[in-house]
């Protein structure tokens, strides 16, 4: 059996339980990414009061791991194209582990921004890996729904590690968060390690050390006819990985539009993620209240990507996309607005959060259609790369605007513009698809002209 025949029975036949013990791993690996990044939002009061920082050099903490998360998924989104999705996760999970034990030591300022970006690295690597792996796992029935389900491990780890955090904080000082994080990160080195197999498109198309032993076991296990040989490479197998076949006359618009999207919509996320804590204590909670706020807007977004998820599998994913980002930007003003009770302010973070993370998860879903298996590590990668540049200036854009003496109301507002971008860079994603969809049936008559 080639691979196209053996990928093709894969993608239409119902899903093993090896399938789906792989998705289940990697929402779990999302979920970490999500306690991990919002670590240092929980620990950020007690940061601040420890150390006594502004508002504004809060901000450059709380945007340093998204720095190092842009980094991470652009390099190494490419590795988990030419060395596998497998190998890329579990260096991700030791350079995760590595930045939340040695956060719990660090006693300067500049020490805590090393150890946050050394943490981005392997989050942002982290989520390109596992955004592949996941979409080359599924099959297509239920590829977009497995997408969504992995990218909502992002809320579910902040809300179960947000909950576990915030009792800590009541009891000790933000180290703790640190601890919890560290302890959770470290598990999963071994989760990975029995649980997760390579992708057999990556083990088909790269063909590694002992490729066809690997493939036809994972085969086996699939209970799926195994292969004689491995498949003659193509070119684009060959080449794969490399970010210049991003920028080819077929994918360039496409990918333009799809990093500008996330940079303008990922800009909106984090301003709510990053900022809730401090903005909650500043109206006179305590940092374990604000933690709890937190952890609603995280409920929201879990709720928000769960719905979507339904939704995606009847409706068409980048309209319905559109209309998410337009009512979260109503949605980021509306809490702009300011509340005066933390039921009010709950009940606001999570009906924000249910939309603003809802259009990210998307987002990774319409990556994972558009670009090909070859380059699905590399495009991923790239594109939350680049739209981590818009997460990391997100905290220190606010924070500036807050130092210049805007309101809330008006930061909101001006941070809610993302998701309004990212809409109008959908709008337009959709009519590049129709030209290209014209000029494929255009040439298809030229090819096949009428007798």
């Amino acid at each position: 059996m080639q691979q196209s025949d053996t990928l093709t029975a894969i993608e239409s036949r119902p899903m093993s339980w090896v399938q789906i013990l792989a998705v289940m791993v990697c929402i779990g690996l999302n979920a970490l990414d999500g306690f991990d990044v919002l670590a240092i939002s929980f620990a950020s009061p007690g940061i601040s009061q420890e150390w006594g920082i502004d508002r504004a050099a809060l901000g450059v903490v709380l945007a340093m791991e998204l720095v190092g998360m842009a980094i991470g998924s652009i390099t190494l989104g490419s590795a988990a194209d030419k060395y596998g999705r497998r190998p890329t996760i579990l260096v991700c999970l030791c350079l995760m582990t590595m930045g939340m034990t040695a956060a719990i030591f660090v006693q300067s300022l500049s020490q805590l921004l090393f150890v946050r970006l050394i943490t981005g690295l392997g989050i942002g690597g982290m989520l390109a890996a596992t955004n592949a792996m996941v979409a080359e796992f599924a099959n297509k029935q239920w590829r977009n729904l497995c997408v969504i389900l992995m990218a909502t491990g992002y809320p579910l780890g902040a809300i179960l590690g947000g909950s576990f955090a915030s009792h800590l904080l009541t009891m000790h000082s933000w180290r703790s968060v640190f601890v919890l994080g560290a302890i959770a990160t470290a598990s999963f080195l071994l989760v990975v390690w029995v649980c997760l197999p390579e992708s057999l498109n990556f083990l088909l198309q790269r063909q590694p050390r002992n490729a066809l032993v690997r493939a036809n076991a994972l085969l086996a296990s699939m209970k799926a006819s195994t292969l004689a040989v491995l498949p003659t490479q193509t070119e684009s197998s060959v080449q794969q990985g490399q970010f210049r076949q991003l920028f080819t006359p077929a994918l360039r618009p496409l990918t333009l539009l799809l990093m500008l999207a996330y940079f303008a919509q990922i800009m909106t996320f984090y301003f709510i993620l990053k900022w809730i804590p401090k903005l909650v204590v500043d109206m006179g909670f305590a940092p374990a209240s604000a933690g709890q706020v937190l952890v609603w807007a995280n409920v929201g977004g879990a709720l928000g990507a769960i719905l979507l998820s339904l939704l995606a599998s009847k409706l068409p994913l980048r309209r319905l996309l559109m209309g998410v980002m337009v009512v979260a930007f109503v949605m980021v003003s509306i809490f702009g607005m300011g509340h005066h009770s933390l039921p009010d302010l709950a009940w606001v973070s999570a009906a924000t959060g249910f939309f603003t993370n809802a259009a990210v998860v998307g987002l990774y879903a319409l990556m994972a259609q558009i670009f090909p298996p070859s380059v699905r590590g590399s495009g991923t990668g790239l594109v939350i790369g680049v739209g981590r540049g818009g997460a990391a200036l997100s905290p220190m854009l606010a924070g500036w605007l807050f130092s210049t003496g805007a309101g809330l109301q008006g930061v909101a507002i001006t941070m809610g513009a993302g998701a309004l971008i990212a809409a109008a860079a959908l709008r337009w994603l959709g009519n590049v698809s129709k030209q290209d969809s014209a000029s494929a049936q255009q040439g298809a008559l030229k090819a096949h002209p009428k007798s």
